[in-house]
């Protein structure tokens, strides 16, 4: 029986677990903490089949200034810590021109088309099934141009992608949800997405799913990680754990790791916040305030209130801006009560340059990596693991995974 060891147990790494396993692997998870309490705990619960093109760096002049100059709440940053993150944004900016862009699209959008269909093969048997949601999610807009925008390019993704959705009117919106304090121009209804109530849960019901099917949790530090002979070893609280393969699945944590063995991984990372509130009186599903950068997701907690992206490298301080103009304009659209924790959640979301996954192998032999999902992990955590259970099973990829190869980027 193969062995394998995975590092990380987010929603990428719990489901990398699960599709070993399913492809007849002997595996141990290990993480330092339990499962689904780091960056997929604190994510808006949104299962993106819509989200078929990834966030690109702005490419105009004038989208460039706006966000130089902090003119929305899309995106933070601080002067001071641009120098650690100059040489990945510049690959981003590259990568996001219209022909690498386009490369990108091609095989991510055949990633977030199959994700709930991905996702169905562990609800039901991990019993999560009240988790979910199937009632899509609401991007809304306060000025009719943005709006005839947002529904010129719906329509655009239906046409191209079959990605279904349905306009909705400032009379269907103020219907719709009648707990609405302000009339708004208008919403896009992305019909196909499936929501979560409680993210980080979820990710724990997928990780009891594993051990009840045969798997083994440990808690560790990855960082502890060695060649071992032809095989991998890292240190768990109970001891030495050993295996053919390792698994790096540390989400924005595996750049640090993948160094100690020779591999430069540019990242950018982007960290987002939230906060629950209390109240009766919120959205009825998940709720994207589009011209304030401002979703709002009904949660067993609360309702989430989240920001865009802080780009800010691990061990900035936490940044409050972007967090307090969303509460205010949450509450200008909802009556939401008090906070409930004392203090907003932040966490860092590993965005590759090129906008895809990092999936496959190394040039070590047994070391695999999978990780840099950016915002779409816990939509594409299942996706990308069911790939690469099937590269490690067969010894060659499937079409879909070619550019998203460590080795075909010159990581690995």
């Amino acid at each position: 029986m193969t062995t394998s060891i995975i590092l990380g147990a987010g929603m990428v790494g719990v489901s990398t677990a699960l599709a070993l396993q399913e492809s007849g692997h002997q595996v141990v998870l290990l993480d330092r903490q339990a499962p689904g309490r780091e960056t997929s705990y604190g994510n808006a619960g949104i299962i993106q089949t819509e989200a078929v093109e990834p966030y690109a760096f702005p490419r105009s002049l004038n989208e460039i200034a706006r966000v130089a100059l902090k003119r929305g709440n899309d995106v933070d940053w601080r002067l001071g810590d641009m120098r650690r993150l100059a040489g990945p944004l510049w690959r981003y900016f590259t990568q996001s021109a219209a022909a690498p862009y386009a490369r990108t699209i091609a095989a991510y959008s055949q990633l977030a088309l199959r994700a709930s269909d991905d996702h169905a093969r562990f609800i039901e048997p991990a019993g999560a099934g009240e988790l979910i949601v199937r009632r899509g999610w609401r991007a809304v807009y306060r000025t009719p141009a943005n709006f005839e925008a947002a529904a010129a390019a719906a329509e655009r993704l239906r046409r191209v992608y079959g990605v279904p959705s349905d306009v909705l009117g400032a009379d269907e919106l103020a219907a719709s949800e009648p707990a609405l304090l302000r009339r708004l121009a208008g919403a896009v209804h992305w019909t196909s997405p499936w929501t979560c109530r409680d993210p980080g849960e979820l990710v724990a019901r997928y990780a009891a799913l594993f051990v009840a099917r045969g798997g083994t949790l440990a808690r560790g530090d990855a960082m502890t990680l060695q060649q071992n002979g032809a095989g991998w070893r890292v240190l768990s609280e109970d001891g030495v754990v050993g295996a053919e393969n390792a698994v790096i699945a540390l989400g924005p944590w595996s750049p640090p790791l993948a160094k100690m063995f020779g591999y430069s991984i540019p990242m950018v990372f982007k960290r987002g916040y939230h906060r629950h509130f209390s109240g009766p009186d919120g959205p009825r599903v998940s709720m994207l305030d589009v011209d304030n950068s401002t979703l709002i997701a009904p949660m067993n907690a609360g309702w989430r209130v989240l920001t865009g992206a802080h780009i800010a490298p691990p061990g900035a301080a936490p940044a409050s801006r972007q967090i307090r103009h969303a509460t205010s304009a949450a509450r200008e659209l909802f009556a939401l009560g008090e906070p409930i924790e004392p203090t907003p959640w932040s966490g860092t979301r590993p965005c590759i340059p090129d906008m895809l996954p990092v999936v496959g192998p190394t040039r070590h032999k047994g070391l695999w990596f999978h990780f840099g999902h950016g915002h779409q992990g816990f939509t594409l955590g299942p996706t990308t693991a069911f790939l690469l259970a099937e590269f490690m099973a067969m010894g060659r990829s499937h079409p879909l995974t070619l550019p998203l190869l460590p080795s075909a980027r010159g990581w690995a």
